[in-house]
């Protein structure tokens, strides 16, 4: 039976180890929802040593931590290894299209592209990954908690992918060669437009568009639109025969409702 140890269980990693469950695969996880601690190192070290595949979704601190007290262990063996990574490697690039062959370390995410690499080179598939949505988490939902902006952000866009689109692509990934992919939908856009389709499905009023210092956002927010661009997602469509199941915002918003 393969057998997977999640590093964190969290939004994503839940989603994908709800996948291999259902496959048949054995699954392992720290976190508040999995099976183990993360600072049991005799636990988390016996599950190792009896996993075929490995998975972590543990973003970085200062450094990254599961590489800081698991890293010798990860390095033995021969397992499959996987890094949920972010697009935000990518640093801003002013709304310009980026795929897996672009330069990284040119934003704010330091410590992230730092991790990303250390687990590229470890041999790992680092799924990089630009805004999740999904059930309980997307426009909808802010929208429903009176929470729903529009911001005066002239050429803005972002990507994102649902949550089921990373679990389809981890899993699609299993028999992948190591490397860096994208794992974002066909529809990079202005979050505006995500707000007024989420307020038509609703039947809600748009909200007032706002300038950023209008609508009070949080530190993290800001630094969030701070950043600008496109990510392109041919790779994993062409190496893994991965095709999003929600290729834009309308078709996963329509899901969620």
């Amino acid at each position: 039976m393969p057998r997977m140890l999640i590093f964190g269980l969290g939004y994503a990693a839940s989603r994908i180890a709800r996948h291999l469950q259902a496959a048949g695969w054995q699954v392992d996880a720290t976190g508040g929802a999995g099976n183990l601690h993360f600072e049991d190192e005799e636990a988390v070290h016996r599950a190792l040593a009896g996993a075929s595949h490995v998975l972590s979704s543990v973003p970085p601190g200062e450094d990254d931590p599961v590489l800081a007290r698991y890293g010798d262990a990860l390095r033995q063996g021969g397992r499959w290894l996987g890094y949920l990574s972010s697009t935000g490697v990518y640093g801003d690039t002013k709304g310009a299209w980026v795929d897996e062959t672009a330069p990284v370390g040119r934003g704010r995410r330091s410590a992230r592209t730092a991790a990303d690499a250390a687990w590229l080179e470890m041999g790992a598939r680092s799924f990089r990954l630009p805004g999740i949505y999904g059930p309980g988490r997307s426009a909808i939902e802010r929208l429903r908690e009176g929470k729903g902006k529009r911001l005066d952000l002239p050429g803005q866009v972002f990507s994102r992918v649902h949550v089921e689109d990373i679990a389809r692509g981890v899993v699609a990934a299993l028999e992948a060669p190591p490397g860096a992919y994208n794992l974002a939908d066909d529809l990079p856009c202005n979050q505006n437009a995500v707000i007024e389709e989420a307020c038509r499905l609703l039947g809600l009023p748009l909200p007032p568009l706002q300038s950023l210092e209008e609508a009070a956002l949080s530190p993290q927010a800001l630094a969030f639109y701070s950043e600008n661009r496109r990510i392109a997602n041919g790779k994993a469509k062409r190496v893994l025969d991965w095709k999003p199941l929600y290729p834009t915002y309308r078709e996963g918003l329509r899901s969620l409702l």
